[in-house]
């Protein structure tokens, strides 16, 4: 415990002193298994602002994609209820769905015109759920950036308005035929709302939220006592600034799925140890069934899928994949990275990760029977300090942690 205290202490820059591009603002992280809480450490502060307050594991932050995997165990809450099967057809329920089309090119006509085909293969939930549908976005793929420049399509001002326009793309491929990050997530909560009848927040505040012990954890930043403001860091100086507003919208009418809510490590980890007691077949503190879990942690891909995703790993590795050797095997699942090697000196095979723009990170490693959750607050992503800690985190707790239980 004390060498994961003064991992999280070296991370963050004195009381006073501005971060270098070696520092962090503010980290907390938390260790889980079944039964309870192994561990939970922070060191650093929440803002830059003058007398600012400690971060802590009950520090609440905008986890961007840290998001996805609080959707898809809600999205298996129905599919538990017998209210939609995975490989539904979904685009019934959702007009702009059915009315996607496929991306196939651009004729050269003194400017980029996109070639556009009409999409007749049904799209499923599981591929929603998995980046399988052919959702993508013109900040992550250079094809749909030059879609959206020549429909005029503004992803900025769509955000800020906080609809679903903003996820009114194209598919990039055959729904099944391919793996791209992109809104899938964020579709799968407008099925749910579909499905339920009930906003997409309410609906994932009393099937996981409540049951869960969940109380800050929301989409609505107006309901929250207080939050950690994201922050910046200064590429030539590396010092982290807090910014004065958050970008995302107070109150978004569509609530995202992939990457909308605001939580702490604390209650975020709860998701993730009831994970762990479902895969260990208790009954209580749980939101899903065994069976269930042990399908979301199940590799989903097909030929087609797991070739794309593996050329994406390879062209980025470090935005994707940067816990692991450059030759790990990878799947994914329900939904979250899954390796399928063990990493030496780090989680065993068939554990499940994901991460967050502003660089927090989680993983569930349900061979040794734990999982954990790393917490800050920093743009861009894939921030070099904080790669480093979360190896050396990772590290720590196999190799001096776990064995000194």
């Amino acid at each position: 415990m004390d060498k994961l205290d003064a991992l999280l202490a070296a991370s963050v820059a004195k009381p006073g002193e501005k971060t270098t591009k070696d520092q962090l603002l503010g980290v907390a992280a938390v260790i889980v298994n079944k039964d309870g809480v192994l561990y939970r450490g922070s060191a650093g502060v929440e803002s830059t602002k003058p007398g600012s307050a400690p971060f802590t594991p009950d520090s609440v932050t905008a986890v961007a994609s840290m998001t996805k995997i609080i959707t898809a165990t809600t999205a298996m809450r129905l599919v538990e209820q017998g209210k939609i099967g995975l490989d539904d057809d979904v685009r019934p329920l959702i007009p702009k769905l059915a009315a996607m089309q496929i991306l196939r090119g651009f004729l050269q006509l003194g400017q980029d015109v996109p070639y556009l085909e009409e999409n007749t293969t049904p799209i499923t939930l599981r591929q929603l759920l998995l980046h399988t549908a052919g959702n993508f976005a013109p900040w992550l793929d250079p094809d749909c950036a030059r879609w959206a420049k020549y429909t005029g399509f503004d992803y900025l001002a769509r955000y800020n308005a906080g609809t679903s326009d903003v996820w009114d793309t194209p598919l990039k491929f055959t729904p099944g035929h391919g793996w791209v990050y992109g809104s899938g997530l964020a579709w799968a909560g407008l099925v749910v709302e579909a499905v339920s009848g009930q906003r997409f927040g309410d609906f994932m505040r009393a099937e996981v939220f409540d049951p869960l012990g969940m109380p800050l954890s929301t989409f609505k930043r107006l309901e929250l006592p207080s939050f950690v403001p994201s922050a910046d860091r200064d590429p030539e100086t590396g010092a982290i600034t807090s910014r004065e507003e958050e970008t995302m919208p107070v109150d978004p009418q569509a609530q995202n799925g992939g990457g909308g809510l605001y939580m702490s490590a604390i209650e975020h980890t709860r998701v993730l140890q009831s994970l762990l007691r479902s895969l260990s077949g208790e009954k209580e503190g749980v939101v899903l069934r065994k069976e269930t879990v042990e399908e979301m942690f199940r590799p989903q891909l097909n030929a087609a899928e797991k070739r794309m995703l593996d050329f994406t790993i390879k062209t980025y590795p470090q935005a994707f994949a940067p816990e692991f050797h450059l030759d790990m095997p990878l799947q994914y699942g329900i939904s979250g990275m899954i390796n399928l090697e063990d990493e030496p000196g780090k989680r065993k095979r068939g554990s499940m990760m994901w991460s967050g723009m502003y660089n927090s990170h989680w993983f569930v490693d349900p061979e040794t029977g734990i999982a954990v959750a790393l917490f800050t607050n920093v743009s861009p992503f894939g921030d070099a300090a904080l790669l480093k800690l979360w190896d050396q985190l990772e590290r720590t707790i196999y190799g001096d942690f776990l064995p000194s239980l």
